[in-house]
């Protein structure tokens, strides 16, 4: 077993104005950066014992200020747990993105669906979680893996049987969700920490 928290990336000027950034590679703004420290300070209560981030320059960014805050190495960079391609919909303000495409299932072109974000983020969970468990076993070890609000959305929908999130609810820049990985199982543990 391995626990995995899963901490959304602090917030970046798009986020801001509420415009979709998608694989974008835009980075964070002073309020992402304490974000991040927010987060670290927060985390800091409980052992853990390696960091991963998406490839994204936001997620890198605030994965290295917890990561030095913690006193841990970035472990490594998940090209899997990227942000959403949003195909045409990137770089649309939400309120366009809502009233051309209608929802966030919608099929938007060149878009991959949050069905298939969400499954290869959770491979890439799995695939995670056995390198800890190489490197820990039998003891369990406690992983922080830097991502963005559509994987950890998907993630969470996925592992919920789709009850979860609820309709409208925000998954906040530096937030954290907790998860318990086994082999073939991820569980929510702790749903939006809201740091």
């Amino acid at each position: 077993m391995t626990f995995i928290t899963l901490i959304r990336h602090g917030q970046t000027d798009w986020n801001l104005a509420r415009r979709i950034q998608g694989s974008t590679d835009i980075p964070l703004n002073d309020k992402g950066r304490a974000d991040a420290h927010r987060a670290a300070g927060h985390l800091a209560g409980t052992p853990h014992h390696a960091i991963y981030s998406s490839p994204l320059l936001r997620a890198k960014e605030t994965a290295e200020i917890i990561a030095a805050e913690l006193g841990l190495e970035l472990a490594g960079v998940v090209p899997d747990v990227r942000e959403r391609e949003f195909g045409e919909g990137e770089g649309m303000l939400v309120s366009e993105y809502i009233s051309t495409y209608g929802d966030w299932h919608a099929e938007v072109p060149g878009a991959e669906s949050l069905h298939a974000v969400g499954v290869r983020a959770i491979a890439a969970l799995h695939a995670i979680a056995r390198d800890s468990r190489r490197r820990s076993a039998p003891l369990a070890e406690s992983v922080l893996v830097v991502a963005h609000g559509g994987v950890i959305r998907s993630v969470i929908d996925q592992v919920s049987g789709g009850t979860l999130p609820r309709e409208g609810e925000v998954i906040a820049n530096g937030s954290a969700h907790r998860f318990e990985a086994s082999p073939g199982s991820l569980r929510l543990l702790e749903e939006s920490l809201v740091i």
